[in-house]
């Protein structure tokens, strides 16, 4: 008897813990969606999580959409994708293949710089950054963002480090016996070995990417550079805010990443299975 006591206790426990932690990460949600549906007097003058008077009122979305350029931000936020998902992936499972497969020097400073780096919170370095970016004359461009994203994180160093773990170096040996130089090892025979990986690298770089509000305002202010995440920006004012239209594109912006997950699941829970950390 007591046993089952506990047992029904501790199933209380856990599902209430759970149904309250999906208020707390749904909520929010709920509230941007009404809101994305009331009219300026309707969103200043009820709670946000009162309903909208009607679910068919799309003024917001168009607004959001047509005034704060959201097109071209789609337009933005892709080649920043492109480029910088790309370049980040090549660049950190080269730098995991050497530090994998290659005893040298300064192997371990690199390992410690690039967890320094990842400690050190982005906006504490920003200010040498900017004279750096400034001083190529990249300002103000695309270009600028895209270097900054091109830099592999130390999650993604270390992904593919366990990734390559599973990987047996006799075909390295076996690669070099045929005559094939270090860069063709890596292009031919462990790149395409490394594809839960990449999937996973991938995946989480363009999520970061997406959601990145940073780096694009600071780097990208110019007239028709404007990112997903910098669009809203548009529609905060000196004396008012419209509020109702910022929840509209949130909404808008929510959709890609949502459909994103949604096809993908699988593979990125299979990537990160893969290509964990210990």
């Amino acid at each position: 008897m007591k046993v089952n006591i506990k047992s029904i206790i501790a199933k209380i426990l856990k599902y209430s813990t759970l149904i309250g932690w999906t208020i707390v990460v749904f909520l929010p949600i709920i509230t941007v969606i009404f809101g994305s549906f009331k009219t300026y007097d309707e969103f200043t003058r009820t709670s946000g999580i009162t309903p909208p008077n009607s679910f068919a009122y799309f003024e917001n979305y168009i607004k959001a959409f047509v005034d704060g350029k959201m097109l071209m931000g789609f337009i933005n936020t892709f080649i920043l994708i492109l480029f910088g998902a790309t370049g980040s992936v090549i660049i950190g499972s080269m730098v995991a293949f050497v530090i994998s497969r290659f005893e040298f020097k300064f192997k371990k400073l690199i390992l410690f710089m690039y967890l320094l780096v990842s400690i050190v919170p982005m906006e504490m370095s920003q200010v040498a950054t900017f004279k750096i970016v400034d001083a190529l004359g990249i300002y103000n461009t695309r270009l600028a963002p895209i270097i900054i994203y091109l830099g592999a994180d130390v999650l993604m160093v270390y992904i593919y480090m366990q990734a390559l773990e599973k990987v047996p170096r006799d075909l390295d040996k076996a690669a070099m016996l045929e005559g094939a130089g270090y860069f063709q090892i890596y292009r031919k025979v462990i790149f395409p070995l490394l594809k839960p990986a990449t999937a996973t690298a991938i995946m989480l770089k363009i999520i970061s990417i997406y959601n990145d509000f940073y780096v694009p305002f600071l780097y990208m202010p110019g007239e028709g550079l404007n990112t997903v995440s910098t669009t809203l920006f548009n529609f905060i004012g000196p004396a008012s805010t419209e509020w109702q239209v910022i929840c509209a594109g949130i909404v808008i912006s929510m959709i890609p990443m949502i459909l994103f997950f949604v096809f993908l699941q699988k593979h990125i829970y299979q990537g990160i299975t893969s290509g964990s950390i210990r």
